[in-house]
């Protein structure tokens, strides 16, 4: 017992040592955390109940959700949020959704069935390609790089800044559910971009009804390639861009003031010019004038003039960005202004002709449609019923009368609805617009609508004719003396349907 204890009293000793270092580290040890709080800042002070409230009323009036959190002095307390700050409203990011889906259903099926219908048998399957294909092509190009071109802003302050957005979303990188509040509060930015999206399809495929029955397919893809990038993605910038040189709405700094709700410039007259003078660089059909080349089906026209009228409530009413006031009054004027261009061009062909022809009322609506589309959240309704019957009356004339004299073989009349209605439209609403209509329009505008307005409709109208009508060309003749634009005259006479794509449209075997 006695050598037990004397042990144990020799190993206390000996671990003397220890304890007492550990007894001086214990301190340190405890005292590092409360170093460490000391260095951390204070927790931002909490939104209160009634900047909570006012990101419910920013979210419903589709105002800025931050503004709710600014001080007096305009600035937002470092670390102060509120879920309404970073986040997408499902109302508005819903509406958006449905308004993306119905754009493409314009295009796929509105629009191939609109042109396939008057289109002849052995060519409609060569229009529903096109569209198919121009889908997929654009969609690729958008992804990649055009999103960004288009709404991207890196590039501004530099020479390249002119022309295009920036390089930030190349491939969408970073382009997520969040919202791009350079565009919208409440919509996620990947939804935005799908909707812009459908804007971009449906472009280059409404020069496809100038050009019908007679491009081959891989030149009118290649085509279409290049003008994307000539063409739709600097005149998208320039007028919807944040820091585009025409976004008169939204950029202080915009070179040139104008206006465009919906796509009057960027959609109609780019399309439309560019169709002119690639239909008459291609030449007429083979036949053409001296055999009958009627619609094959008017029953299909009418069914895609039915979707394409549908689908241009998501175009017209979408463009609004949110499920608003705005959205509601282009809701409102679209609705007018294609039925009353449709009355009106129908009895145009009743008092001249004796008879309202179904191809008539379809070309007076989506007339109609055209002609409203820059305008459609600009004006009042009574704005867009004169709209409606101009629309119903110029394109009619440019349509019956300008095409047969000028003799170029627009084959569906997309120069004749588009071309014109467009500028029509772009003119109309620098005559129009009204800040009664939509208060955005005092944001930059204030000085200049109803006063100097139409001035800047004139200039965006001129660059577009320029950009459009000089890269049509280029890339047209370029084509045309490398892969060539036209198929031999056989090919040509068999149909599209059968040399492009090896199929037919119709089988009468079965």
């Amino acid at each position: 017992m006695n050598s037990l204890l004397r042990t144990l009293t020799i190993l206390a000793l000996a671990a003397a040592p220890f304890w007492a270092t550990a007894a001086d580290s214990a301190p340190a040890t405890a005292a590092a955390p409360a170093a460490e709080a000391a260095k951390t800042p204070p927790a931002p002070p909490a939104p209160t109940l009634e900047q909570r409230l006012a990101g419910i009323e920013a979210y419903l009036g589709n105002g800025d959700p931050s503004a709710v959190l600014k001080d007096a002095k305009g600035t937002i307390p470092a670390g102060l949020t509120t879920p309404a700050a970073s986040a997408t409203g499902p109302g508005h990011n819903g509406f958006i959704m449905i308004c993306a889906a119905l754009v493409l259903f314009m295009t796929l099926p509105g629009l191939f069935l609109f042109y396939g219908g008057l289109v002849r048998t052995k060519n409609i399957l060569s229009v529903a390609a096109q569209c198919f294909g121009l889908a997929g092509l654009v969609t690729i190009l958008w992804w990649a790089v055009g999103y960004s071109l288009v709404f991207g802003k890196s590039f501004d302050g530099t020479l390249l800044g002119h022309i295009f957005g920036g390089s930030e979303f190349f491939f969408l990188n970073g382009v997520t559910s969040a919202p791009n509040t350079d565009y919208a509060y409440w919509i996620s930015q990947n939804v935005f971009a799908m909707f812009q999206l459908m804007f971009a399809i449906i472009t280059p495929a409404l020069i496809v009804g100038a050009v019908a029955e007679r491009m081959k397919f891989s030149a009118l893809m290649a085509f279409m390639t290049a003008w994307m990038f000539l063409v739709y993605f600097p005149m998208a910038h320039a007028i919807w861009g944040i820091t585009g040189d025409m976004n008169g709405v939204w950029n202080a700094k915009a070179t040139i003031k104008a206006i465009d709700f919906a796509g009057g410039t960027v959609v109609h007259m780019t399309s439309g010019w560019s169709a002119l003078l690639l239909c008459i660089i291609l030449g007429p059909r083979i036949g053409f004038g001296k055999k009958s080349m009627t619609p094959h089906s008017m029953v299909l026209c009418a069914v895609g003039t039915g979707m394409l009228w549908v689908g241009w409530y998501g175009f017209n009413a979408g463009s609004a960005l949110a499920a608003d006031g705005v959205a509601a009054q282009a809701f409102t004027t679209t609705t007018l202004a294609a039925a009353v261009a449709a009355f009106t061009w129908g009895a145009l062909e009743w008092i001249l002709r004796k008879h309202a022809s179904i191809l008539g009322l379809c070309s007076g609506a989506v007339a109609g449609l055209v002609v409203i589309t820059p305008a459609a959240g600009f004006v009042t309704t009574t704005g867009a019923v004169i709209i409606g019957v101009l629309a119903g009356v110029i394109p009619f004339l440019a349509v019956v009368y300008l095409k047969s004299k000028l003799g170029y073989d627009d084959a569906l009349d997309t120069f004749g609805v588009h071309a014109v209605g467009g500028t029509l439209g772009a003119v109309m609403t620098g005559i129009l617009a009204t800040v009664d209509a939509n208060a955005n329009l005092a944001t930059n505008l204030k000085d200049i609508v109803g006063q100097t307005l139409l001035t800047e409709q004139f200039k965006a109208i001129g660059v577009t004719l320029v950009i459009s009508l000089v890269a049509t060309a280029v890339i047209a003749y370029a084509l045309k003396a490398t892969i060539g634009l036209r198929p031999t005259e056989e090919d040509e006479s068999r149909g599209l349907d059968i040399s492009d794509h090896g199929e037919e449209g119709y089988n009468h075997n079965s």
